[in-house]
């Protein structure tokens, strides 16, 4: 048997290029947070660290709403969904395009208002306020938390997943590498995290921790303007490029309907003889077997694996198999032209395979340029009409939801920017989202058998498309665009964390008087332990990305949507009301989820919650809780005629809102 080949990026020469851009744009994030610390010393510390002072242009509004919507999943896991099952992504995300409709035209001038009326600063501010119920403000505290914590933990993966990439051929690196190996070698909660990986979940989470917890509010808004410009520019240069490599937007489809989905299992590699020296067998590198009919079957390699000196065997190497008749000749073609890189030593055999076939889709051509798409463990597809309307809830509604939405509807400065913001961020998602569904389906084409490793496809793009122009410098901006989706979240869920914590916890339950000194040393601790935690989190970070952003993006919405709907338009709301809406839609959607804990074997491999009436979870947590408002609120006493008049009567509504 020939030797293992790989025909993956190499960076080489060029790699330290791709990182000089990338460290110039992660000190133009430290510059901005220093700008944006003396603000802090001149304005009300509270409102100025945690909402800008209420100031925002629409420029400033529009990008810092768009860029933390952006988040990680946009920029890592959407890359990662599109590679895996193909054009029906464009379904699966188009209603994405009137999330700013239904988020900033169904909320945004009525919670600027409520929260001018109030002083409110943060979203359980809002809620506590609006019922004058300290326990509503709690409750609402404790599941921004809860979810939270575990959204930072993904995104804190993206990001390291992301620098790893980058890296990947720098020298330094691989020096501390080997490094950081010595040292976490005896240390037990260690010693399984991948070093590479560790090293730049440190580096990340320092970078973000830091300029989060120096700059407070506008440092996040400066810099999600600067990478929200960032994230379209990278989008609009990877673009022509990808269709380009892939040989013309004709030319990749009619690929993608010749393909089939792959398998994915392990191999035991047999050497044909033993090694003096340890060998590490490159994620990526193809390796050949005899197969039927005198046709060999390729797979492809999905995680690096050591092979230890004197060794001859390597038992369950993890790889995905091609089973395309012309996707397996093309990549042998290529093979053949490249250069050889990553060869084994010796010969080899591979003995034991265990792959298995998808569970739609096998076998079938076209599964990827038609609904619903290939599916590794749903006998349904990935996307059947039923979730297809799930989602555009999902999307377009939930995503109104989103307290990390709601904080930045409370701080722009005039109806006039809400209504160009509104049309300028539904132009913004546009260049994003319909060009991502395009780049990342010529990844099939240009990147094939990446399917155990979706979520590094958006950087290993980036690398691979700017390599084969002879621009490899490029690559530090291409891959700064995920970063940036990453970075800009991070540092909005980071600040309401703190705020949720300093603010809704501390300041308003155990230490009314707390002084400003007091509350500004308190934001900065906090900010720096939450990131702390999440980093720490992420050692052991979650298999799929999105998959954690659906949950607590469905989550959230179903929490929040309707007691917050009820909270600004219903005069006849009440605490005990929207507290039971709360509630309802937290289990309701829960419930989904830990069905399918017991209902599905690989749930924690692939999550798969339980589809009531074949529907989203969210569909369902979205309305129990709308109805639960409704019928608990009738069935309870109505709230204070001075709060009704406080936040419904004309006289006191004007001039409190954000006016021209």
């Amino acid at each position: 048997m020939s030797d293992g080949l790989n025909i993956t990026p190499v960076l080489a020469a060029g790699s330290n290029a791709a990182l000089y851009t990338f460290l110039a744009y992660t000190l133009a994030v430290f510059g901005l947070a220093a700008m944006s610390n003396q603000l802090l010393k001149s304005k009300s510390f509270m409102s100025e660290y945690f909402l800008g002072s209420r100031s925002l242009g629409v420029w400033a509004f529009a990008l810092t709403f768009a860029a933390t919507s952006a988040s990680g999943g946009s920029f890592t896991g959407f890359p990662s969904k599109i590679y895996s099952h193909g054009w029906t992504l464009a379904l699966w995300i188009g209603s994405y395009m009137v999330v700013p409709i239904c988020a900033m035209g169904l909320l945004g001038k009525r919670i600027n208002q409520v929260a001018r009326i109030s002083g409110s600063i943060t979203v359980p501010d809002v809620l506590r306020d609006r019922f004058h119920s300290a326990a509503f403000g709690i409750l609402a505290t404790l599941l921004i938390v809860f979810f939270m914590t575990f959204n930072l933990v993904a995104q804190f993966k993206a990001g390291a997943t992301i620098l790893t990439t980058l890296l990947s051929d720098v020298e330094l690196y691989h020096n501390a590498t080997a490094s950081v190996n010595a040292m976490t070698a005896g240390v037990p909660f260690l010693a399984a995290v991948d070093p590479g990986y560790l090293i730049c979940l440190f580096a990340f989470g320092v970078a973000v921790i830091i300029y989060t917890t120096y700059g407070g509010f506008h440092a996040v808004v400066w810099t999600d303007v600067m990478q929200g410009v960032v994230m379209v520019i990278g989008v609009m240069i990877m673009l022509p490029l990808a269709i380009w490599q892939a040989g013309g937007m004709q030319h990749a489809t009619e690929e993608m309907a010749k393909m089939t989905p792959p398998r994915i299992g392990t191999v035991t590699l047999q050497l044909s003889e033993p090694q003096q020296d340890s060998f590490v067998l490159q994620a990526q590198t193809w390796l050949k077997a005899p197969g039927e009919d005198q046709q060999e079957r390729l797979f492809r390699v999905a995680k690096n694996t050591s092979i230890p000196p004197g060794g001859t065997q390597v038992q369950e190497v993890d790889v995905v198999e091609i089973t395309t008749p012309e996707e397996i000749a093309r990549i042998k073609g290529q093979l053949e032209r490249d250069p050889l890189t990553d060869q084994l030593p010796v010969e080899y055999q591979l003995t034991e395979i265990d792959v298995s076939e998808f569970e739609y889709g096998a076998g079938k051509q076209g599964v990827y340029v038609v609904g619903p798409g290939p599916h590794k463990s749903n006998s349904n597809g990935f996307l059947p009409l039923s979730l297809a309307i799930s989602f555009f809830f999902m999307w377009a509604i939930s995503g109104a939801g989103q307290p990390s939405s709601m904080v930045r509807l409370m701080a722009f400065n005039s109806s006039t920017t809400l209504r160009r913001s509104i049309f300028t961020v539904t132009l913004y998602f546009s260049f994003i989202y319909f060009p991502l569904v395009v780049i990342f389906c010529c990844a099939r084409i240009l990147l094939p058998g990446m399917d155990s490793t979706t979520d590094r496809i958006m950087p290993e793009m980036a690398i691979l498309l700017t390599k084969n122009v002879g621009m490899l410098w490029l690559a530090g901006l291409l891959v700064a665009a995920p970063f940036a989706a990453v970075m800009s979240t991070v540092d909005s869920f980071l600040l309401m964390i703190s705020s949720a914590v300093v603010r809704d916890i501390y300041q308003r339950n155990i230490n009314p008087k707390a002084s400003e000194k007091t509350v500004k040393l308190l934001s900065y601790a906090c900010t720096f332990v939450v990131g702390s935690g999440a980093m720490l989190g992420a050692l052991n970070p979650p298999q799929y990305l999105q998959d954690i952003i659906v949950y607590t993006g469905g989550g959230l919405a179903a929490c929040f949507l309707g007691p917050m709907v009820f909270t600004l338009y219903w005069p006849r709301a009440n605490a005990p009301g929207v507290i039971s809406g709360m509630l309802a839609g937290f289990v309701a959607h829960l419930s989904m989820y830990v069905a399918g804990i017991f209902m599905f074997e690989d749930f924690f491999q692939n999550v798969r919650p339980y589809q009531l009436f074949d529907f989203d979870p969210v569909v369902i947590g979205l309305f129990v809780s709308f109805i639960a408002v409704y019928v608990v609120t009738l069935m309870t006493p109505p709230p204070p005629a001075e709060l009704v008049d406080r936040y419904f009567r004309k006289k006191y509504l004007h001039n409190t809102s954000a006016e021209e």
